[in-house]
């Protein structure tokens, strides 16, 4: 949930001019954050989640559905006073409603947070059903709001019997070939982003997704909706010049990737000790619940031969110039190589547990030595300040005009820190308190840990699922001191296993099989940077002898695996709620066991994902010719029925439809 200020955005020239200068202020408010927070302890747990969805319009006339361009006007309805004397529930905060990115995109919170209570548990899917309702009595009988990874026909082109939609009127942020920027939130933070990432890379974005290769595709496939001959910027050259990959459907806007959905998870921990080790942990979950949640398998109105949103979304925010990427010399001082673009998987671990060998961390990250100097001299760890040194490798996408003349209390805000914080979009975000004024209502928040990988599912049910899953294993891992850590680079290549179609079955994952603290080094002390660089030259051949890591399928990971020993993260929450009865008594432990159903079951492959549903919805279709084009009917029908199929984790299991065709 990015903060949005008034005031007038600059343009690219200008945020780079003053790049430096907001850098270095950036670093120095981080260094103020961490010294005054560092000691910070005894914090009460407490999570909550971000869940994004969707507002789109039936024509049923026509069978066809649009994104409904409103959410603007959607949000102040909702936000009004009318609405919350309308809505006031003396029993529970009302929720909180925020826009998104896409100007048909909404983020919907619970009105607080929640703790570990079992009235908490029980509370989150009523919660996530109650924001539904309420988004809903504000918009008309042809409209909806769903939860679904991305609209997924954006920009189509490929059924000549609908007219693509939005079409470009404006479009000179993006300027795309198939979308407008009408669809993009009016807030100039967004177009501003989206325009200084264009203006960065010297091109526009261009995001390339394999296609799936059914029966009647046409093979080699070169998307047909691209038009060669159109001279309206200077960067339509980019697909003359070979920017749209063979078999690949080609975007050429952020917003096939920023417009995606997601659910995420925030949790705070008790000191900052906690949460980077959670942060550790929990990018080893990342990929799984990637792949576990994989909702995404159109797009532009293809089928793709992935599963899921990340790739959209990595290509989307990628501001790299041909230097940072390596196509150019780089000739300039300041400038680096970089691997990756500023959204994709984690580079960094950042705990001092004794676990973290030295040859699990990256040896080659990128990281602003200056900046690191700085977090060093104040007194930070060499892995933390590798990991915000990291941060500042990239330039701001993002300033206004009062970020360049601060005010007199420019000591105590941390907007400087923010713009690199904010715009480093990864699968799990570690989170220092969000203010230094003393009086500010966000000086009770503590450290947090934000899980972003997990795509939203189409029903409450699932989604609620997924959260109280992930804090129960944040839970579970404290109670237990497990430790899942592999190799970073391994971790890597997880999150290319996440992306196949159907990795949930068919990928197999570098996993930690024995977790427990007795497999723990005898080590006392942490890692430090000396015995880090000798360590890792001198005896990785030796660790890695030692490494319990083999290659487990997510039903191994999720449910167990008798060959390798792991005893499988659910029954790890079962030993946790079993030493917890206290806690959880029948009523809430009956609601987490269909929670944890679900999430068994998905991963044994008994229900299927959302993106293995939708494949066999589209396969189901009179309308679908085995050709990867997903026609405006399909993807009406697709819309309309999808926030109605029934998925329990309880015995009767799945209730949905669809779940046999093939592709």
């Amino acid at each position: 949930m990015a903060v949005l200020f008034a005031g007038n955005t600059l343009d690219w020239p200008s945020a780079q001019a003053a790049a430096d200068q907001i850098r270095k202020r950036g670093i120095e408010q981080l260094i103020a954050l961490w010294q005054k927070y560092k000691d910070r302890d005894d914090d009460v747990f407490l999570w909550g989640d971000e869940t994004e969805g969707l507002l789109v319009i039936f024509d049923d006339e026509r069978r066809h559905v649009e994104p409904l361009l409103q959410a603007k006007d959607v949000l102040e309805r909702l936000n009004s006073k009318e609405a919350h004397s309308k809505n006031a529930d003396g029993t529970r905060p009302r929720p909180g409603f925020h826009p998104e990115v896409g100007s048909f995109m909404l983020e919907v919170i619970p009105g607080r947070p929640w703790g570990i209570s079992p009235d908490d548990i029980l509370d989150v899917e009523s919660n996530m059903a109650w924001r539904r309702v309420l988004v809903r009595e504000q918009l008309k009988l042809d409209q909806s709001f769903i939860t679904l990874g991305t609209f997924p026909g954006l920009g189509s082109k490929v059924d000549p019997s609908q007219p693509p939609f939005p079409y470009p009127s404006t479009g000179k942020v993006s300027r795309s070939q198939f979308v407008g920027d009408e669809v993009i939130n009016k807030h100039p933070r967004y177009s501003t982003i989206f325009e200084n990432i264009r203006r960065r890379r010297g091109r526009k974005i261009a995001i390339n997704v394999p296609i799936f290769r059914d029966d009647k595709t046409t093979w080699p496939f070169h998307d047909p909706t691209i038009n060669y001959n159109l001279h309206d910027w200077p960067e339509d050259d980019d697909v003359r010049n070979g920017a749209a990959k063979e078999n690949h459907i080609y975007m050429d806007s952020s917003i096939y990737g920023s417009g995606c959905c997601s659910l995420q998870v925030t949790v705070q921990a008790k000191n900052i000790n906690e949460a980077r080790r959670l942060y550790d942990q929990l990018l080893q979950l990342s990929p799984i619940m990637l792949a576990l949640t994989a909702a995404t398998p159109i797009t532009k109105g293809f089928l793709a031969d992935t599963d899921v949103r990340t790739s959209f979304h990595s290509q989307s925010a990628d501001d790299r110039t041909p230097e940072e990427l390596g196509e150019k010399p780089i000739t300039q001082p300041g400038q680096f190589l970089i691997p990756k673009s500023r959204c994709a998987s984690n580079s960094t671990y950042i705990s001092l547990d004794p676990r973290l060998k030295p040859s699990y961390v990256n040896p080659d990250l990128v990281i602003n030595k200056s900046a690191k100097s700085a977090l060093l001299a104040a007194g930070m760890d060499n892995l933390l300040a590798n990991h915000f040194a990291h941060l500042f490798i990239r330039d701001p996408l993002l300033l206004y005009d009062h970020d360049l003349y601060p005010p007199d209390t420019a000591s105590q805000n941390t907007n400087s820190f923010e713009i690199f914080q904010s715009t480093n979009w990864q699968e799990v975000r570690f989170k220092p308190p969000p203010s230094l004024f003393s009086e500010d209502t966000h000086n009770n928040t503590g450290w947090r840990v934000e899980f972003r990988s997990m795509e939203v599912q189409p029903t409450d049910f699932e989604n609620a699922a997924c959260a109280i899953f992930i804090v129960l294993f944040v839970r579970t891992l404290l109670h237990l001191d497990l430790s899942l850590y592999i190799p970073i680079k391994k971790l890597d290549e997880n999150m290319a296993t996440a992306h196949s179609r159907d990795a949930v079955l068919n990928g197999k994952f570098h996993w930690r099989y024995n977790v427990f603290p007795s497999s723990s080094p005898t080590a006392s002390t942490p890692h430090t940077p000396a015995n880090a660089a000798a360590a890792a030259a001198a005896k990785e051949e030796e660790e890695n002898e030692g490494d319990e890591l083999s290659l487990l399928t997510i039903d191994e990971i999720i449910n167990g695996s008798s060959i390798k020993e792991f005893p499988g993260l659910i029954p790890l929450i079962q030993i946790y709620l079993s030493a917890n009865t206290q806690t959880y008594p029948a009523p809430a432990i009956a609601k987490i066991k269909d929670y944890l159903s679900l999430v068994s079951k998905r991963a044994s492959g008994q229900i299927p994902t959302t993106a293995r549903s939708i494949r066999n919805f589209v396969h189901s279709q009179e309308g679908y010719h085995r050709d990867s084009r997903v026609s405006g009917e399909v993807l009406w029908k697709l819309l309309r029925d999808i926030g109605k199929w029934k998925v329990s984790g309880g015995e009767e299991g799945y209730q949905g439809e669809h779940l046999n065709a093939e592709g």
